[in-house]
């Protein structure tokens, strides 16, 4: 019932982004375009090519890839919490899109381009990977990762690749790339276009597909390493073949929208307060709750301040870092009274 109830959710907040703008167009006309467009003609068409042009080129491209970059940074933050069994593994705070956002600007900066146009997202998905080991390798010792080292870890590796990123951009002599990949950094939709929007897309169906494969795995290490051994998963090799999945997914995201923090943070946790801990429920759920989320925060980017666009993960910010506070709190809460006990 609530897939469905989210589905119905995301098909409102799609309308709503497409209708909502600096030019209004009417949800009824919204639908009339999409589907006169997909060759059903079942309603006049009584809107301007200016309006069709602004729907199909401009916000549709827009509207899908939120829908796609929320669905797949919540699965993949379900996902990272489920493998270290940490509440507060996230890309953003990981250390992740950090690396990815390191790798893909050094691939503007240098104008590297071995892959052709899929050297954005290669680089970036190379610096996810690196960063994703880096912080694990740092934050294990004696076998054992607690929730401050984690976090400790992700914070000091993201203010290293940050540094080394701003240091690439200053000392670029490409004044107007600069600029543009510092925009870019902050995170942002406004990039997209068709001929773009596949490789994200194509990431994420591929990531949650997989994951929901691997959900009983999942749903085993939520029991603990040494029960899921026992239960016959070879959890350092499934570890590190989903870390090389999630990387996959956020260096992709990361190339197509830049960093969006949080947001995979903030889904897996309000999603398991209706659908418990089975993965097969929670990765799905996620998905379309984060969609729902990044699509609205969108909207709220380009409207609050308009026509002045606020980049998006600064929004998704100003909600995650209260939402990551409170989940500090209730941990240590939770420490203090198990340790009582």
């Amino acid at each position: 019932m609530g897939l469905v109830v989210l589905t119905v959710l995301l098909l409102a907040s799609a309308t709503a982004g497409l209708a909502i703008g600096s030019v209004h167009v009417p949800p009824g006309q919204v639908w009339g375009i999409v589907t006169h467009t997909l060759g059903a003609d079942w309603t006049q068409a009584d809107w301007t090519r200016a309006r069709e042009t602004i729907v199909l080129d401009v916000r549709a491209p827009r509207v899908l890839l939120g829908a796609v970059t929320g669905a797949g940074l919540s699965v993949v933050g379900t996902a990272l919490q489920a493998l270290i069994r940490n509440p507060l593994a996230e890309p953003y705070l990981l250390g992740v899109s950090s690396g990815a956002s390191l790798g893909a600007v050094a691939v503007i900066v240098f104008g590297v381009g071995f892959l052709g146009p899929l050297s954005l997202s290669g680089a970036a998905f190379a610096g996810a990977l690196g960063a994703l080991i880096l912080v694990y390798a740092t934050a294990r010792t004696g076998g054992r990762i607690t929730s401050t080292r984690l976090v400790l870890s992700g914070v000091a590796i993201a203010a290293v690749l940050t540094a080394v990123l701003d240091l690439l951009l200053l000392t670029t002599d490409r004044g107007n790339e600069a600029r543009t990949v510092l925009a870019w950094t902050l995170g942002g939709l406004g990039g997209v276009n068709w001929g773009t929007l596949w490789l994200p897309a194509l990431a994420v169906l591929l990531g949650i597909g997989v994951l929901l494969v691997q959900s009983r795995n999942l749903n085993l290490l939520l029991a603990g390493e040494e029960a899921a051994t026992t239960m016959g998963l070879d959890v350092a090799r499934f570890r590190a073949r989903m870390f090389v999945l999630l990387s996959l997914v956020t260096g992709v995201l990361v190339a197509a929208a830049g960093p969006i923090g949080f947001v995979g943070l903030m889904m897996p946790h309000m999603v398991r307060l209706f659908t418990g801990g089975d993965h097969r429920r929670v990765l799905p759920t996620a998905a379309l709750a984060g969609a729902v989320f990044l699509i609205w925060a969108d909207i709220a980017a380009r409207t609050i301040a308009a026509p002045l666009e606020i980049p998006v993960g600064v929004l998704t910010a100003l909600c995650g870092g209260p939402f990551f506070l409170w989940l500090m709190r209730r941990n240590a809460r939770h420490d203090t009274d198990r340790g009582a006990a």
